[in-house]
């Protein structure tokens, strides 16, 4: 093969001073060009100055004109799959040569933890150390996008490694998994060079990744789009904003007090017992966000009365004021931050002493979490689990929404404007997404989120490219009938996005873990979104997608299920139907198979059914698969 020669001038700190022209940070050694695309590149050098560009692959070179700012913009096609080149950005100053440039097929690969998780870094994957031992693929290269916000579009990324790397054990070791399996398959099947794009961040929401412009059409983001505006998208602007708004919700949330005397044990109907240690979401209040008081006694010996005494607790979820005897003797906030507050010996009695705390929740679990509580000082330990007793006096679900904070990586287009939209001039071949647990509890929300999140990125590179995302595997207690499910539903919210044309959906449902949200086998979940692209864009003749259910009609005290090829149960019994009737109420249903493709349910609690799900729960149990091992996707007729 023959290697051609393209000369970049670059100019950035770690370069001579007298190489003027600079380049977008994902312009590097190594990199791979989508093949037989437009790749369009803004830089800068002198103001109004010829820069000479010559591709290795055209012999005619491109001369640019820099406006006054010193501001170019140069296009050029890219070669059919090959390499390696090396390029020309010239001017008066000097140049510099791009080296062991590849063209092929590059894939931006986004999302947050389980897209993140690294073949071995922060965690591993299952049989890590081969995996790491045989990464050595030459044409397939890697780019790691660095975390960052910002509350405007910028210019350009920042990128982990000085830019493209060789895969290698090395460069490999805290790289997307998913990535980098895909590519691998990839490459294997399709013997050209195969580029991936690791744009990712764990526990961030889709609106974090979807541009303010685009989130005006979806509802519940008004207030922070507002706050954008009104701000300029000027981070301190922004702060300040935040700053006054919080406080005025904190006083709303927490202003007055609770009406009585924290030295005083309360009675009456509004106090309840409780169990501490433990989160009220798990015992008294599940999903409750609020302020709650809590009080109990305690029993001090006399010969320890007037001392120094310390209260001490694994932590309290979100922030608490704590009392006693009616003084606050701490404060404190994080959710996992243990506390530990002093009492001065000239509040501790002899005998009953009143320990009351108010906790305030802001999402998520809140109280005193599990783990220790007790009270102690030179020679006395006392135990302070045991029940409790509570009042509310704020429930924040009557209060206006709590606004959100500008900082962190949750906010929305932070993670648009810093790590997605520069990129938005080099051509790829399609998206790989795997997001959704950050927006649990949002399902409804979560639909039109992740539909214009998708038209939002074609918006941006200016084409309908293929869009392939991963459904929400198995997490939490197993239970057979949850009709209520936060993570089914966003599962039915994610599969709502194939109504888009060129999408497709990688079902992992049955690769999950009960007690890991990041279940380490990764190989499978790369598998079947490269089965998906090796059918879809490569014309390779494998199925990517189990059989759907595609009617559902009643006969009598029976559902009849039709699916549109054979389906079969790993196991004699199949499992993980519900059915329903009129009132809504599921319950495990009975499965027959008529054939290969029909499947008949019944239920003797159930006269007259009407409703069918399957595989609906935080971690269901069903078992139907098509011919080539792929899992039936989770679905509902009433959804």
């Amino acid at each position: 093969m023959r290697k051609y020669s393209i000369l970049l001038i670059v100019a950035c700190a770690a370069l001579p001073v007298a190489a003027k022209v600079t380049l977008p940070s994902y312009v590097t050694d190594n990199m791979i060009v989508q093949q037989n695309s437009t790749f369009t590149i803004n830089g800068h050098a002198a103001p109004s100055s010829d820069v000479k560009v010559t591709a290795g692959w055209n012999d005619a070179p491109q001369t640019v004109k820099t406006d006054k700012n010193g501001k170019f913009t140069v296009k050029f096609p890219t070669p059919g799959a090959g390499g390696p080149y090396a390029v020309t950005f010239e001017d008066k100053d000097g140049a510099l040569t791009i080296e062991n440039v590849l063209s092929g097929e590059v894939w931006l690969c986004s999302g947050q933890s389980n897209m993140e998780f690294p073949v071995e870094g922060w965690s591993t994957v299952m049989d890590y150390d081969r995996e790491v031992a045989t990464a050595h693929h030459p044409d397939i290269r890697v780019l790691q996008v660095k975390k960052n916000t910002a509350f405007a579009p910028q210019e350009d990324v920042e990128v982990n490694g000085g830019g493209w790397q060789i895969c290698t054990s090395a460069s490999m070791a805290d790289f997307s998994a998913i990535a980098y399996f895909f590519a691998r398959e990839l490459s294997e099947k399709l013997h050209i060079p195969i580029g991936v794009i690791d744009t990712t961040w764990g526990g961030t929401p889709a609106e974090a990744w979807t541009s303010a412009e685009a989130l005006g059409a979806v509802p519940g983001f008004e207030n922070e789009l507002a706050d954008l505006k009104a701000a300029g998208y000027d981070a301190d602007k922004l702060n300040g904003i935040y700053q006054r708004k919080i406080g005025e919700w904190m006083a709303l949330a927490t202003g007055g007090d609770a009406g009585f005397d924290t030295g005083t044990m309360q009675s009456g109907d509004r106090w309840k017992p409780i169990p501490v240690p433990g989160f009220w979401e798990n015992s008294v209040m599940p999903g409750f966000d609020g302020v709650v008081w809590l009080q109990r006694e305690i029993e001090i010996p006399a010969e320890n009365a007037g001392k120094d005494l310390r209260l001490k607790f694994k932590a309290i979820d979100d922030e608490d004021e704590t009392y006693f005897n009616g003084q606050l003797v701490g404060k404190g906030s994080g959710y996992a931050t243990p506390r530990e507050y002093t009492v001065a010996g000239n509040l501790v009695k002899p005998g009953k002493n009143v320990i009351t705390i108010k906790v305030c929740d802001f999402g998520g679990e809140g109280g005193i979490a599990p783990g220790y509580a007790i009270a102690y000082a030179d020679g006395l330990q006392l135990p302070l689990d045991g029940t409790w007793q509570y009042t509310v006096q704020s429930d924040f679900s009557k209060l206006p929404p709590k606004p959100m904070a500008p900082q962190g990586s949750s906010y929305p287009s932070v993670l648009y404007n810093a790590m997605l939209s520069p990129l938005g001039n080099m051509p790829v071949k399609g998206v790989l997404w795997y997001q959704g647990c950050a927006n649990v509890g949002r399902h409804e929300q979560y639909e039109p989120l992740f539909k214009t999140l998708i038209g939002d990125w074609r918006k941006l590179w200016g084409e309908d490219m293929p869009f392939y995302f991963v459904q929400l595997a198995g997490f939490l207690q197993p239970k057979a009938v949850q009709p209520d499910s936060e993570w089914a539903a966003l599962r039915n919210a994610q599969a709502k996005a194939l109504q888009l044309d060129n999408t497709a959906m990688a079902v992992t449902i049955d690769l999950g873990n009960p007690v890991d949200i990041h279940p380490k086998n990764k190989q499978d979940v790369a598998h079947r979104l490269a089965l998906i692209a090796l059918n879809r864009d490569y014309g390779k003749d494998c199925v990517y997608a189990a059989p759907r259910c595609t009617s559902v009609e009643r006969a009598g005290n029976r559902l009849i299920l039709r699916f549109d090829a054979p389906v079969h149960p790993t196991s004699n019994a199949i499992t993980g139907f519900i059915i329903a009737g009129k009132d809504g109420r599921f319950t495990t249903a009975t499965p027959t198979v008529t054939d290969d493709r029909t499947i008949s349910l019944t239920s003797p609690a159930v006269a007259s059914p009407e409703s069918v799900r399957y595989n609906w729960a935080d971690y269901p149990a069903g078992n139907l698969y098509g011919t080539t091992g792929l899992p039936v996707a989770p679905f509902a007729n009433d959804k």
